[in-house]
């Protein structure tokens, strides 16, 4: 019988950690030591990527690539899992755990072609690796701010970390599964019979509606659940991909525009940070025109009606005269344009019309005459505004 002072038996050596901070600690101390610490370079911009059974992540990962310039291939985890050092794992008995795919993973992310940012496929899909990746973020960072001062920090950015899930419900998961069954049938029987072209892999769940249905839930409990986790720490696309393909890349494309908060070094940011973003300033540009307008009709009416006569009399004979091409430009010396305001006047009614006007202010020295004492030129300065006026021209059918 044991008796209380016996020490605690050792745990079996294929006992999986199941402990996050002794994974990542083991993983991180083996890079340090076979890279050095200054080369662990991770990609600066992370976009881990995940999507229901039918979904279309295959078809859109080149997408994503294009949208953010992205050259390297995506990372599928599942493909890690059959390389040489994943297959000498299990060949030895061992299983492939969290600790061997969050080793994996990083070894990967560390090749240089990766440096600039990388599509992750896959991961995370369990609670241990979600806490693995906070970690790794948390030392990107850290690392950085060690080496705020130290040259390599030009080659090392913020990490961006951008969380991605391609989304359909179970129904039409199950249904374009089993149209891919049935797309793989008729292909691989097509090569068979005419020995040309490659056969498409045959995957159970294409052709097994249980299988399919089973498919789905495993996302929806592992992938689905790991990555909404993080949804508050990193930026979350949620692409919503049951609608065509068109759509679907839209809504990637909106999702993933330029996030200058997030991609700029802090201090770069705060320097450009009160200038407003362009998609801010449109959204509400229809209903400021407006208001300026009626305000220009109510508070400066006489002014308002000056310009809108010049406009009238002198600017839009000419541009009829320019219906084809669809650019006007006139020149006015009118003294009416002197005061900021008419100028204001002028291009918001353009704009209320449809028209994209933009003025320039030229300066030009008239010589008037001469001092015959001194023998000085007297000049008198002429001021021309170039009044730049575009507009969608005229569609002509030739032949």
């Amino acid at each position: 019988m044991a008796s209380k002072n016996d020490p605690k038996p050792e745990p079996p050596e294929d006992l999986e950690v199941k402990d996050a901070q002794l994974i990542f600690n083991s993983v991180w101390k083996e890079l340090e030591a076979q890279k050095g610490r200054l080369n662990l370079r991770f990609p600066t911009e992370l976009i881990l990527l995940g999507g229901a059974p039918g979904a279309g992540k295959g078809t859109n990962t080149n997408f994503i690539c294009h949208v953010r310039d992205i050259t390297a291939p995506p990372i599928i985890v599942s493909e890690l899992l059959n390389t040489p050092e994943a297959q000498r794992i299990k060949s030895q008995g061992g299983m492939v755990g969290d600790r061997e795919v969050v080793a994996l993973v990083f070894r990967k992310l560390l090749e240089p072609e990766y440096q600039n940012g990388a599509i992750l496929d896959g991961f995370p899909r369990t609670k241990v690796q979600v806490e693995c990746l906070k970690m790794l973020y948390d030392s990107m960072k850290a690392l950085r701010r060690e080496l705020i001062d130290n040259p390599h920090l030009s080659q090392m950015k913020p990490p961006v970390f951008h969380i991605m899930v391609l989304f359909v419900d179970e129904s039409e998961s199950v249904k374009r599964q089993l149209a891919r069954g049935r797309q793989v049938i008729a292909h691989n029987e097509e090569v068979a019979r005419s020995g040309i072209g490659e056969m498409w892999e045959e995957r159970p769940t294409d052709f097994n509606e249980a299988l399919a249905r089973n498919r789905y839930r495993v996302f929806k409990e592992k992938t689905y659940d790991a990555l909404v986790s993080l949804k508050q720490l990193f930026h979350f696309h949620f692409i919503n991909a049951q609608a065509d393909l068109v759509v679907v890349q839209e809504n990637i494309l909106n999702e993933l525009e330029y996030q200058s908060s997030l991609e700029l070094d802090p201090r770069t940011f705060h320097a450009i940070g009160d200038i407003p973003l362009a998609s801010n300033i449109i959204q509400h540009a229809r209903r400021d025109l407006v208001r300026r307008l009626d305000e220009y009709e109510h508070e400066h009416s006489e002014l308002f009606h000056r310009v809108v006569e010049l406009i009238e009399s002198k600017l839009v004979p000419i541009v009829l005269r320019h219906a084809i091409s669809g650019r006007a430009t006139v020149s006015s010396e009118d003294e009416l344009l002197d005061n900021p305001l008419a100028l204001q006047m002028l291009i918001d009614v353009f704009s209320e019309r449809g028209y994209h006007a933009v003025i320039d202010l030229r300066r030009r020295a008239i010589p008037e005459r001469i001092d015959l004492k001194t023998g000085e030129i007297i000049v008198r300065q002429q001021k021309v505004y170039r009044i730049a006026i575009f507009f969608k021209g005229s569609e002509i059918r030739r032949g």
